[in-house]
């Protein structure tokens, strides 16, 4: 579904070279949830902008569907971290959600439907006239989620979507993200700086060295399919797991 071949990104700063990224390569199978980590400003986000078609790479290249990425691939919606950036206050929650599809030039009652579905599909039924400015932070992002999902992705890009929220309500998105994950069949790719998240969350976690960044290790996560945020998080496994993946990240840090 979607392959990364020796990306490469610099940037010009202040009449210098900056490479933020240097011949990162990986895959994600179609229908995966694979979680990206690395150490604060290792060009987690640049990586993901590529990705999604929204910056142009220095080298190499990403290909969805085996089409080379030069522009936002048709099938791919992001999530991002700063929620209250991308929904618009002046536009109510259902407004938000139906913005894409009404540029995808989905017929309304299409549009109505996906647009009831995806908020029943996040717990925010009943939410449609709210404007976002009256939810709390989490409630917001779950209004991101949803005008992801009714744009009916293939491949979804979440990047960090949980760090501005509580640790309780982080908890309830991340199994939300696992429910849809399997509901829809989509490709995830899910950038986050929380080990434990990527253990939790993915199927596979990609560990990315400090910047110039390149893939520091992969890491099959062997957990059951069914997880939850008791169970999950007391599993011995679990603990092993985390520990592999922050040990790795350390290492990214001193450059090894």
């Amino acid at each position: 579904m979607l392959e990364v071949k020796g990306l490469r990104k610099v940037y010009q700063a202040g009449g210098r070279e900056v490479e933020a990224l240097r011949d990162l390569t990986f895959t994600v199978d179609r229908g995966e949830l694979v979680c990206l980590v690395g150490p604060s400003g290792c060009g987690k986000t640049t990586l993901l902008r590529c990705v999604a078609g929204l910056l142009d790479p220095s080298g190499g290249e990403v290909e969805v569907d085996g089409k080379a990425v030069d522009g936002p691939p048709p099938g791919m919606a992001v999530v991002f971290q700063e929620y209250g950036r991308s929904l618009f206050p002046w536009m109510t929650v259902k407004a938000n959600v139906e913005l894409p599809l009404k540029q995808k030039k989905v017929p309304k009652p299409r549009r109505a439907e996906l647009v009831e579905q995806s908020l029943d599909a996040v717990g925010l039924t009943g939410n449609a006239d709210a404007y976002p400015w009256q939810l709390s932070g989490g409630m917001q992002q779950r209004v991101a989620i949803a005008r992801a999902v009714a744009y009916e992705p293939r491949t979804l890009l979440m990047d960090e979507p949980f760090a501005a929220v509580d640790a309780q309500t982080r908890a309830d998105l991340e199994d939300l993200v696992r429910s849809l994950w399997k509901r829809l069949d989509v490709t995830i790719l899910f950038v986050t700086h929380d080990i434990d998240e990527s253990v939790y969350l993915g199927q596979r976690v990609v560990m990315l060295s400090s910047s110039p960044t390149v893939v520091q290790d992969e890491l099959t996560i062997d957990l059951p399919a069914e997880r939850d945020q008791l169970t999950t998080r007391a599993d011995p496994r679990f603990a092993e797991l985390r520990t592999k993946v922050y040990q790795q990240i350390q290492l990214a840090k001193k450059g090894a």
